[in-house]
């Protein structure tokens, strides 16, 4: 196993880290550890994938666990943040749902004649780092509302945390739009 491959199964090594930090408040400064495995973890996004192409190691199955490993880190990052009632059910349900298509659509393409694998488009990875860059200034933002009392009432977490959740979520929907469209022939040609 090629060095990205072994950085992606790093990051997915990490969520239960990660969801214990969040859930578990009696940690001292979980949300801290919760963002700073967070950080990492998606750091490791964009390391895998340099490495993997200036090295010429991009193999299928590097291509098939990148995106796996980023769905299980950001799903569970942002049923964290429902679970703690920092965003709306709502939304993630849109972004979790949009995640299934895209790998069933993975999974149908993998399994046709040509055995096509997906690789991440352009807004796929455009949603992918702003929804990990929106988890971790609202993760970072509630860090510093509950250590900063004095500045933490004005401070509208509230709103600017919407803001970046219906950013992700838009830009989710637009690249599940691009995924489905890309391959829909995929879906409709009985032949395959």
């Amino acid at each position: 196993m090629n060095l990205p491959n072994k950085l992606t199964i790093a990051r997915t090594v990490a969520v239960p880290f990660y969801v214990v930090f969040m859930i578990v408040t009696d940690i001292p400064f979980n949300y801290l550890w919760a963002l700073i495995i967070f950080i990492a973890a998606s750091i490791t996004d964009m390391i895998d994938g340099k490495i993997a192409r200036k090295r010429g190691l991009v193999t299928n199955l590097g291509k098939f666990l990148d995106p796996l490993a980023d769905k299980i880190l950001v799903s569970s990052a942002l049923i964290c943040m429902v679970e703690l009632k920092w965003t709306y059910s709502f939304l993630v349900i849109i972004i979790i749902a949009r995640e299934f298509i895209v790998s069933a659509l993975r999974l149908v393409a993998a399994g046709n004649k040509e055995h096509i694998v997906i690789a991440a488009g352009i807004w796929g990875k455009v949603k992918t780092a702003v929804t990990m860059v929106s988890i971790c200034l609202i993760t970072g933002m509630h860090i510093f509302t509950e250590n900063i009392i004095l500045l933490s009432q004005d401070f509208p977490v509230g709103i600017i945390s919407d803001l970046l959740m219906v950013l992700s979520t838009v830009l989710t929907i637009i690249s599940g739009i691009g995924y489905v469209s890309s391959y829909w022939k995929l879906l409709t040609d009985s032949e395959r």
